[in-house]
This record gives C-alpha cells, sequence and structure tokens, in this order.
C-alpha cells in the first residue's frame, strides 16, 4: 500500500468543503477531484486474501491458497504461503507470499474481451475485481484449474516445485465461453465445465473430451432454445445465490462417473430485448426474465454417467432421469433451491422451495431413482399405483412470513442406527437462525413395492423426525453461509452475531453439549475467517472501522473434548493493515450511533463527518440509503472501496449518513419483516425519525440541506422519498432505481410481496408511479441515472417512470450510461458517474 501517494492533494481537498459557500468548481475541477480521490482511496483498499483454500503437503508443511492483488499491482491473481510446523512461535511472523503463476501469464483486462456469460455471472456474483477471480483446487493432487478470457487454465503444484507455474490452456473442441470447471473429486485428471449452456468434460491427460448433455440446441432464437444443462436460471442465481448447476459424486466405487445436474426450461419464461453492449449499432441481446406473477423456469434433476477406457477415452455416456419428476412427486414446488451429495455417494439431497417462500423440504433421493429415460413422459392420471420412488422427506419447514434459503447444511458420514440419518440444519423458525442437530429416519426408500399415489405421499413424502436438538438459541443470528464440522470431537464452528449485529464473530459449540456457545474472537473486531477440512487451522480476515483489515492464520488445539478446551494459536500475518496514523490525513473513520425509535426497535446508524468539519457549523448532508432486505450498511467493519463514494463526499464537504431501518439484515426475521407486502410504504418513516434525530443530537447536520442518493433498492427509495417527504429532502439522486414491483423477478418480489393476484393494494402502495404528481414542481431536485443494458433492474422502470413524469409536467434530469449493466464496471463510467454526482450536489444542495 502507498500510503504516500496524494500527500500532494492535502492542500487543494482540504479547502473543499460543501457548507463553506465558497466558489463553485468546473466540471473539469470536479473531475480531477474524482481521480485524486480515487486514487487516494485506493491505496487504502487493502490487499485482503480472499477464496482462501488449504492443502497439506507430503512433508507436513500446510500450503494456504487464497487470491490477491500483488504489491504494485491491480489484477487478482493465484498465490500461497506455506505454514510449517514450526511457525507458532511468534504471532506477529509475516508469512511470505509467493505467486502461483508465472508473472508473464496476463489476463486479458478489456472488458469487451470477456464473454457475455462471464459479464453476467460477474453481474449475478457481484464480482467488483479484476484478473483471476476464482479457482478449484483437487486437495490430493494439488490440481488447480481456473477460468479466464472465457477458457480454461490448469496447472499441477507437487508442493516441491521451485519458481511459480505457467498454466496450461485447457484445450477442447468446444467452441464458446467454459464457465464453473469442476474437478472430479476421485479422479483429478477430469475436468467438468459449462459451454453453450450444456455440460462437457475434458481428461486433460489423453485430450479426450465429450459434450455429456445435449439440452441446448444452439439456435439462434432464443425462443427456439430454451433448455439449459448445469446452468441455474437467472432467478436461482439472483435472488437464491446458487451459481453452480452440476454436481460431481464424491466417490467413484464401480468404475462409473456420475455427474447429477439441474436441467431447465426456461419455454414459459418471457424474453425481454436489450441493447447490445459489444455489437454493431442496432443489434441487441434477448434475456429471460420472469416478472413478478408470471411463469419461472421449470427444474429436474438429471445424472450423465460415463466410464473411462483402457486408453482412457471417455466412453459409454448414459443419461439417467428421475422415475417420476419432481413437479408430480412434489407439485407444490417451484424452486431447486440447494442440492448435493450424501458423504457414502449413495444419495443426492436436494432443498425444494414454494412458489410463495413459506414451505421448504429437505428430501433424499436414492441413486435407484434415477433411471434410463421412459419411452412415455410420465402422466400421474394413467399412473394411479406407480412403484414406489427411492424418495424421503428428511424434514419440512414452514413460515408465515418467509424462509431465507441458507448454506448451512451438514451431513454426517452415517446414523447411530441403520437407517438413520444425521444432520445439522439451519432455520429461523424462532425468529432467529439456529443450528439443529437432527436425526431422521429412512426405510424403504427402494423397495420397489407397488403403492398408490396416496400412500407415497401419506409415507415417503413426509418428514419422519426422530430427534431435533437446539445447538444455539437466543435473540441473535447465526450467518448463513458456512460452518464447519470436527466430527471427532463432536465440536461445531460458525460465525454469528451473538455480541451484537454490528460484528460477526466466530463461535464454537460441542454436539455432546448443546447450547454451550463459546466466543472465540476479540469483541470489537468484525471477522470472517476459512477453515481446513479437519478443523485444525483457519484464516481470519478481522477489522472495525478504525482499524483496516488484517488477515492472520490460526492453529486450534484442544485441551479436552469440551468447547473450553480449544486454544487458539496465532500463527502469523498474511496480511498485516497498517496503522491508521500513518494515514492521517487521507482517512477519516466513521462514527457509530444507536437510537429507539418510536416503535421501541432500536437502529442503527454510521456518519461520517466532513473533512472540512468545524465545531459550531452546520453541513449539506446525504443520506446514503439501501432500506430493502438482505442489506446491512451500518456495521463495525472496514469496507474499503465499498464505501469508497461516502469517503468521497466527505472529503468534499458533505456529512454523510447511512441508517439500518427496519427490515435490513442481520436483526432477525421479525425485525426484516417489517417490509412484508408494503415495501416502499414503511421504510422512510424510520430513516426520518433517525436522521432528525441525529440532527438534533449532533448539532452539525444542516437539515435545511438534505440529499438522498442510493442505488438498486436504494435509488427506488430516493425517488420514494423525493415524492412522499419532498419537505424533509431537498434533492434525490435515484440510481437503477425499481419504480414498480410488477417490472421486477419473481424470486425477490414474490418473497416479500407476495404474487400481484394476491397483494394488488400492497403492490400499487409501493409503486413509484402512484406518487408521480407528488414530486416537486422546482427545477433540479431529481436526478436519475441508470445504465442502459441494465438485465436485473431494466431501464424500462426508469422510461416508465419519465413517461409518468413528462404526462404530470414534472421536471427531472437523466444520466444514461449505454455500455452499463446494473452495476458500473467501467472506469471511465464510474468517474463519470461520480463526477455528475459532486457537480449535482454543488449546484443544487
Amino acid at each position: 500500500m502507498d500510503v504516500h501517494a496524494n500527500e500532494e492533494l492535502s492542500e487543494s481537498n482540504s479547502s473543499a468543503c460543501g457548507g463553506d459557500g465558497k466558489g463553485k468548481r468546473t466540471w473539469a475541477e470536479l473531475r480531477n477531484v474524482v481521480c485524486d480521490l480515487r486514487r487516494q482511496l485506493t491505496s487504502l483498499s487493502t490487499m485482503v486474501p480472499s477464496a482462501v483454500s488449504f492443502r497439506t503437503l507430503s512433508d507436513g508443511r500446510t500450503r494456504i491458497y487464497f487470491l490477491s492483488t500483488p504489491a504494485n499491482g491491480w489484477e487478482t491473481t493465484l498465490l500461497y504461503a506455506d505454514v510449517t510446523n514450526s511457525d507458532h512461535h511468534s504471532s506477529g511472523h509475516r508469512l511470505t507470499w509467493q505467486p502461483v503463476l508465472e508473472a508473464n501469464f496476463q489476463n486479458l483486462s478489456s472488458m469487451s474481451r470477456f464473454s457475455r456469460e462471464e459479464q453476467l455471472l460477474w453481474e449475478r456474483k457481484r464480482l467488483a475485481t479484476w484478473g483471476i477471480t476464482s479457482y478449484e483446487l483437487h486437495h490430493a493432487s494439488g490440481k488447480l484449474v481456473f477460468p479466464a478470457c472465457s477458457s480454461l487454465f490448469q496447472c499441477l503444484d507437487s508442493g516441491f516445485t521451485n519458481g511459480p507455474l505457467f498454466p496450461s490452456e485447457l484445450r477442447t473442441n468446444s467452441c464458446g465461453a467454459k464457465l464453473n470447471p469442476q474437478v472430479c473429486f476421485s479422479n483429478p485428471d477430469l475436468i467438468a465445465y459449462i459451454c453453450n449452456s450444456d455440460i462437457w468434460v475434458s481428461h486433460t491427460f489423453t485430450g479426450s473430451t465429450v459434450r455429456l448433455t445435449y439440452a441446448h440446441k444452439g439456435g439462434r432464437s432464443l425462443a427456439d432454445d430454451p433448455l439449459s444443462a448445469g446452468i441455474p436460471s437467472y432467478v436461482m442465481q439472483e435472488e437464491f445465490n446458487r451459481y453452480q448447476g452440476y454436481w460431481w459424486q464424491p466417490k467413484c466405487s464401480d468404475g462409473i462417473y456420475r455427474i447429477v445436474y439441474e436441467e431447465v426450461d426456461e419455454s414459459e419464461v418471457k424474453i425481454f430485448c436489450f441493447p447490445s453492449s459489444n455489437s454493431n449499432f442496432g443489434e441487441i441481446e434477448e434475456f429471460r426474465f420472469p416478472r413478478a406473477g408470471t411463469p419461472n423456469a421449470k427444474s429436474n434433476l438429471k445424472i450423465v454417467q460415463f466410464r473411462l477406457n483402457e486408453a482412457l477415452q471417455i466412453v459409454d455416456v448414459e443419461t439417467l432421469e428421475l422415475q417420476y419428476p419432481l413437479s408430480v412427486m412434489f407439485p407444490w414446488m417451484e424452486y431447486v433451491v440447494r442440492v448435493g451429495w450424501t458423504p457414502s455417494s449413495e444419495h443426492i439431497w436436494v432443498q425444494l422451495l414454494d412458489r410463495r417462500q413459506q414451505r421448504l423440504e429437505l428430501v433424499l433421493l436414492s441413486l435407484d431413482n434415477f433411471t434410463e429415460p421412459p419411452p412415455n413422459v410420465y402422466n400421474v392420471e394413467n399412473n394411479l399405483n406407480p412403484p414406489t420412488p427411492a424418495v424421503q422427506v428428511l424434514y419440512t419447514q414452514h413460515s408465515d412470513i418467509w424462509i431465507n434459503v441458507n448454506d448451512l447444511l451438514y451431513f454426517f458420514p452415517s446414523g447411530n442406527e441403520p437407517g438413520e440419518v444425521r444432520f445439522i440444519w439451519a432455520s429461523e423458525e424462532t425468529g432467529f437462525r439456529h443450528l439443529y442437530l437432527i436425526t431422521a429416519h429412512v426405510s424403504g426408500m427402494s423397495n420397489g413395492i407397488e403403492e398408490s399415489l396416496e400412500r407415497m405421499e401419506s409415507v415417503f413424502l413426509q418428514p419422519r423426525l426422530g430427534q431435533k436438538i437446539a445447538l444455539t438459541s437466543g435473540e441473535w443470528e447465526v450467518l448463513g453461509r458456512n460452518l464447519w464440522v470436527d466430527s471427532e470431537r463432536q465440536l461445531v464452528y460458525f460465525l454469528g452475531l451473538r455480541e451484537t449485529p454490528l460484528e460477526k464473530h466466530l463461535y464454537v459449540v460441542s454436539l455432546r453439549r448443546p447450547g454451550e456457545v463459546r466466543l472465540l474472537t476479540r469483541p470489537g473486531y468484525s471477522y470472517n475467517v476459512d477453515f481446513n477440512k479437519e478443523c485444525t487451522m483457519f484464516v481470519a480476515v478481522y477489522s472495525n472501522i478504525q482499524k483496516l483489515p488484517a488477515c492472520q492464520v490460526f492453529r486450534i488445539s484442544h485441551a479436552d473434548w469440551t468447547v473450553e478446551g480449544v486454544t487458539l494459536t496465532p500463527v502469523g500475518y498474511l496480511f498485516e493493515a497498517p496503522v491508521l496514523s500513518v494515514l492521517e490525513g487521507q482517512f477519516y473513520c466513521p462514527e457509530l450511533y444507536t437510537h429507539q425509535i418510536s416503535s421501541g426497535d432500536l437502529l442503527y446508524a454510521m456518519v461520517f463527518k466532513p473533512h472540512c468539519f468545524q465545531s459550531g457549523k452546520k453541513y449539506p448532508t446525504v443520506l446514503n440509503i439501501y432500506g430493502g432486505p438482505e442489506v446491512q450498511l451500518v456495521s463495525n467493519t472496514f469496507k474499503g472501496m465499498r464505501q469508497l463514494r461516502m469517503h468521497m463526499l466527505a472529503a468534499q464537504g458533505y456529512c454523510v449518513v447511512a441508517i439500518d431501518s427496519r427490515g435490513s439484515q442481520h436483526r432477525g426475521l421479525h425485525f426484516e419483516s417489517h417490509l412484508r407486502g408494503r415495501m416502499g410504504r414503511v421504510e422512510l418513516a424510520d430513516q426520518v425519525e433517525v436522521l432528525t434525530w441525529l440532527a438534533e443530537s449532533l448539532g452539525f447536520i444542516d437539515m435545511n440541506r438534505i440529499a438522498i442518493h442510493g442505488w438498486s433498492y436504494g435509488g427506488y427509495l430516493s425517488l420514494m422519498a423525493l415524492a412522499r417527504y419532498p419537505e424533509v429532502f431537498k434533492v434525490a439522486i435515484a440510481g437503477a432505481p425499481v419504480t414498480s414491483w410488477t417490472l421486477y423477478d419473481t424470486g425477490y418480489t414474490e418473497r416479500y410481496m407476495d404474487l400481484p393476484e394476491n397483494n394488488e393494494q400492497g403492490y400499487q402502495n409501493g409503486s413509484i408511479l402512484t406518487y408521480v404528481n407528488q414530486f416537486p414542481d422546482d427545477e433540479n431536485r431529481l436526478l436519475i441515472i441508470h445504465g442502459l443494458i441494465d438485465e436485473n433492474v431494466h431501464f424500462f422502470h426508469t422510461s416508465q417512470l419519465i413517461s409518468a413524469l413528462v404526462n404530470a409536467g414534472k421536471p427531472y434530469q437523466l444520466q444514461v450510461y449505454p455500455n452499463e449493466r446494473h452495476s458500473l464496471r467501467r472506469l471511465d463510467a464510474s468517474k463519470h458517474y461520480e463526477t455528475t454526482l459532486l457537480s449535482f450536489l454543488q449546484n443544487h444542495l
């Protein structure tokens, strides 16, 4: 990190104060300010490792792989650091980074060189880095595979190679972008990937490459080619955070390699057209997008299997289908939200969710349930007495609000008794997400007895719960991404928010003593961690609002089998944060506040003082808003470039405020359900109440000069604020705003608003178009910003609003970015938007 890169800016920036009434800057001057502040704040975007993986080498060393940006670099790449058995004597020891790849292996950095498929995947994953953004590690062999520039690359790390490796491109006969590679668990020479909406597999030693599925026909028209294999639908990626659509069988004991995959049929999903970002003038791109209340994509599970002959050629490819489609066995199900294999490789588990997202079932499928495709499509009316399918429902969850799908599921290798399945499950049935140890009974799954559909549903499609034990409890939340199980010592490690909703911490609980939860990390910081498989080592990234992130490696040892017997020993730093005192004059910490609103709820706020702050003065203030579900703006965490524009505004003399109102994330389901059926009607009252309290308490917020600015849901609320609270907000800057929930997708909208047919009044009350006549008649109070090829919140939202504003005779300003999607990714577009923001605020706030 170059902490001295912008010392020359201190004099010019110190005079920039939005409240001092001095001369305005020209567009060119503001653009220079943006460029200078970007360089200055980017220097605080630390090289914190991400995507951490562990591998034990034959000599006992632990090799830690991770993605990061090397010193003086700007693209992420693959690196490693070794930990030896002697690395425990000094907690301040800095572990040496080594490049996995040779420096002359260059990733192309121009957006135009990346395929549309890659760009859309980055949008779904919210990736904001360049270079290598993901990789696959086969732990036993050391094979590394990663996608880059529409192709796949591989290299083999023996653990004893001197110097970095030069990866080789995976040569195949498949044309098109290759995505989502997965290395076969039982044979690292087999790599599967997605190309042109189908699954392919390559044998890296022989070069044998085979297309395994033929769902997609390769037609020019999207309307005539609705099937895909191994790729989740748009809604599944965007709203349920599942990006994988196929899964290798963990074990191969019979010489047959199997992949279970999702086949998606989007024939009933409406097609929308957008201007093409990389094509000649006049060309368009087609996307399928299910608006609220319209048909979703349909999913089913299949298995594709094959063998290797003596020449290691891929042969005997065969596709197996479910005897009875999921939609027949579970007619209520709408979404296949999670899929995987049990540890024994004998069963496939799947989580099914209904359309209203209030019923979730965990289902076990035996391999016996997959057969060669039948000659005729199954018809329930003609098959009143089918053989019992090899299916068992393990657990059913219901909610009167909605179910937040999570990734917390762990199957133990075997139950205590024959026919038992033991697993760890997480649910919000108490109002807060907690962990449960569940034992379910499985019997008669594949006995082949002729049964009626009625008996099949009453016996096999009902959960057979044996025991359910709460491992955690209380009015706090277990985070839903990861848990790590030390099965030998019966310990479960997880991240949670027991101490405060503002800090993520690492905890441990024993299966032998449920409910006894121990905090392992230091209060006052917020943590993210990655464990090795054995739960003997982990990497922790931690920070708070006053301290930049550090990354430290810890060993885990045990005095006994209790949670009190767990000891953490620091091994060394992968990254050590600079002391903020060194950065004085370049970084200003925000401050956290808590306020109990009139409803009795505690809300949290974050305030960035203007860098030119002088006691006794009042400053124009920008309320940086999101306000919707699934997001928490306020936490005791250093967020770096994610708060770039908040730092930028503070540097230019504005006070910046962020508030998490009711409906935001990490406060429990009931707190979040404040929005249920009435989005847009309740959030702003909380925001205004806390903002007013802050102004009265702090004394430097000028309530006559309040701007509101947000993106996506925040853009939606910015519009709603100007229409419904014009006396509070002088100006609004709305980025990529939703304007009518009938235009947004099914998975998100229906979760919070129900289907349109069930909540017509809620949809009308939540539509910006309902309040067009309430927008101010004054000029220069509304600025709308939108990317023209936004495939998430379509530009049609903005065009509908503009038409309504024109019809109502209301003034507005519009800034369009023709080559941007929902996120502004091109640097020139980001700088232009930031300059526009500063110019608009300078001239009109």
